[in-house]
């Protein structure tokens, strides 16, 4: 399928600075510290999270994602989260952010866990994989965000 990889940086560690720069550049925040020292803390972690992958097509970063503890939101009590994801526009259209939330449901089961979440504004894209929309979680930052579950089977 169109020569595609999905590089997790924790496996990957050689990856980490490419991942840095590539998650700072498509999620610009107020904190662009936050993806390095995540991201570099990441390598070597004792537990199962956080994740972040690479998607490369033709060896060219070409989308991201991450599976962390929390995604800034209010529902500290609901993890792991599929955060960050992002496929650049002119790849859109072909299911490569599927390939992104496969991989992070994939690892979520490995580690234990029976549900996967995410937040987001968007309707209608995630329900598309089985994401349930269970309510509403609020951001520091004012903003409130759609919750959606996936059940691990």
């Amino acid at each position: 399928m169109d020569n595609l990889q999905i590089i997790s940086v924790r496996e990957n560690p050689e990856y980490a600075h490419e991942a840095v720069k590539y998650f700072q550049s498509v999620w610009k925040s107020n904190s662009p510290e936050i993806y390095e020292d995540a991201i570099t803390n990441s390598v070597g972690a004792s537990r199962p999270l956080p994740q972040w992958y690479l998607l490369l097509k033709e060896n060219e970063i070409t989308g991201c994602a991450g599976l962390i503890t929390n995604d800034f939101i209010s529902r500290m009590d609901l993890y792991p989260w599929v955060c960050s994801i992002f496929v650049a526009e002119e790849h859109r259209g072909h299911n490569y952010g599927k390939l992104l939330l496969d991989k992070a449901l994939t690892d979520a089961k490995t580690a234990g866990f029976d549900s996967i979440y995410l937040c987001t504004d968007h309707k209608g894209y995630y329900e598309k994989f089985g994401y349930k929309f269970i309510g509403f979680g609020y951001h520091p930052w004012h903003e409130i965000s759609r919750i959606y579950e996936l059940k691990i089977s």
